[in-house]
């Protein structure tokens, strides 16, 4: 991977293929083995182009940081690797939640290989979330299911601008939360008897003219560090409104 036509290689990645036990669990937590058919997984390796001076001290010292630097590296192989399929039903990758991730060092013909020299498994962060609002999901999953509340379509613009941005993305975006912000503004209409919704939504129509112009930077060719925070504020806002209206539609 490079930066642009003619750089120096930064990253080289190499996807392997394996196939894994698919593992069910049965009554006390047992895994049940039986009638469980294995299933593909896709290892890929994030590879630095520049040799390592000390690779015994590199390994000791790696951890979330090293995975932090690679994660955008692959975050941006698969996203091309979307767009170069043309699918649209390919879903999202999900590389923030891998099954394992390792660090490690080798050779080129082993690390081309998919192997190492020395390498050693990392724990998954572990997230503490509040039992309450690790329900929250569940219970508009339930809504939705049960047609008790509907998914608005600015709900998926804004969920889409999110991932953008968060993939460093900014002129996608700009152009989804320009989208997004004005289906809000019409969708969320229906809402407005909820208790704070009217005054969200005025603040939402102030903010338009800021994902206007944001959009219209994005269509011109680039966006700078101060639009592509402007672009993160406005979505920031939007998001606080479709929690406001979830919240209130569930009372």
């Amino acid at each position: 991977m490079r930066r642009y036509a003619g750089d120096a290689a930064q990253h080289v990645l190499v996807f392997t293929g394996s196939r894994a036990p698919r593992r069910a669990r049965g009554r006390r937590g047992r895994a049940a083995e039986e009638d469980a058919a294995p299933v593909d997984v896709a290892r890929i390796s994030v590879i630095g182009a520049e040799p390592l001076a000390d690779p015994e001290g590199w390994l000791a010292q790696a951890g979330e940081e090293t995975v932090a630097k690679a994660l955008p590296v692959l975050e941006a192989a698969l996203h091309a690797h979307r767009i170069a399929t043309a699918d649209p039903h390919r879903g999202e990758p999900a590389p923030r939640h891998p099954l394992a991730t390792r660090v490690g060092y080798g050779t080129g013909e082993e690390v081309a290989d998919g192997g190492w020299t020395e390498a050693r498994e990392l724990r998954p962060p572990r997230e503490k979330v509040k039992r309450e609002a690790a329900l929250r999901p569940q219970e508009r999953f339930a809504a939705l299911l049960a047609a008790r509340d509907v998914a608005l379509a600015c709900e998926l613009l804004a969920l889409r601008a999110r991932l953008d941005l968060d993939q460093r993305r900014g002129r996608e975006a700009a152009l989804q939360l320009d989208a997004a912000l004005g289906a809000a503004l019409a969708e969320l209409e229906g809402w407005r008897e909820l208790d704070g919704l009217p005054a969200r939504l005025e603040e939402l129509r102030e903010l338009a003219p800021r994902a206007s112009a944001a959009a219209a930077a994005a269509r011109a060719g680039g966006l700078d560090e101060a639009t592509t925070e402007e672009v993160a504020q406005v979505l920031g806002r939007l998001e606080a409104a479709l929690r406001a209206r979830t919240a209130g539609a569930a009372l």
